[in-house]
């Protein structure tokens, strides 16, 4: 068992480390869109795309580098006790508190899920099914065969008007790979216990 989560941790360490390092150069990407915006603004038809496309970015780049902030223990954490107490006392309180964690994100990644579903169009209340059959369509009958299973697709309400579901896909897979790191947290924090340390992957 203690195997499993040792390859378990390594493995998800190393692939939230490499999602999170691809994140980190989302900031120039925002910062060159906002850069435009500016100088659009300032010299040329102001472009509608300019704030939405910057608000996704931002998106992307929280949500894909917020495993790897949890990973590095970069996150914000209240900070009175925690930092005085040793080791083995702090893998005993996070084991407890990851739990939260963990059913928090479950539940945004279920909320992350139906909204897509809503935002390809389906209103019913099984979007893991409507998923699974889309996917089965798919892998089937091929792209157009699974375009024509989704309704409507929702588009924001600005100007611009772009479809919604790119950037609701990326939460979700977001929030996805932040379970899977909290996960790991926890197996890290039951070996601590057990008189073993995990380094992270560096």
């Amino acid at each position: 068992m203690r195997d499993l989560m040792r390859g378990y941790i390594r493995r998800i360490d190393r692939m939230n480390r490499f999602i999170g390092r691809i994140a980190m150069y989302l900031i120039f990407v925002l910062m060159g869109v906002l850069l435009w915006s500016s100088v659009s603004k300032t010299f040329f038809t102001p472009a509608l795309w300019t704030l939405e496309t910057a608000q996704f970015v931002m998106v992307a780049y929280y949500v894909l580098g917020g495993p790897y902030s949890i990973q590095m223990g970069s996150n914000v954490r209240m900070d009175l006790f925690y930092g005085n107490w040793s080791l083995r006392t702090r893998a005993m309180v996070d084991s407890v508190t990851v739990l939260f964690l963990l059913f928090y994100l479950g539940v945004l990644l279920y909320g992350g899920i139906s909204s897509t579903a809503y935002s390809l169009g389906y209103f019913g209340t099984e979007p893991l099914a409507f998923f699974r059959d889309l996917l089965v369509t798919l892998v089937t009958e091929g792209f157009d065969a699974a375009a024509a299973r989704t309704g409507v697709l929702e588009r924001s309400s600005t100007v611009w008007r772009p479809v919604i579901w790119p950037v609701k896909t990326v939460l979700v897979f977001g929030v996805f790979l932040m379970l899977l790191q909290a996960l790991a947290e926890l197996c890290r924090d039951i070996l601590r216990l057990s008189g073993e340390e995990v380094p992270g992957v560096i």
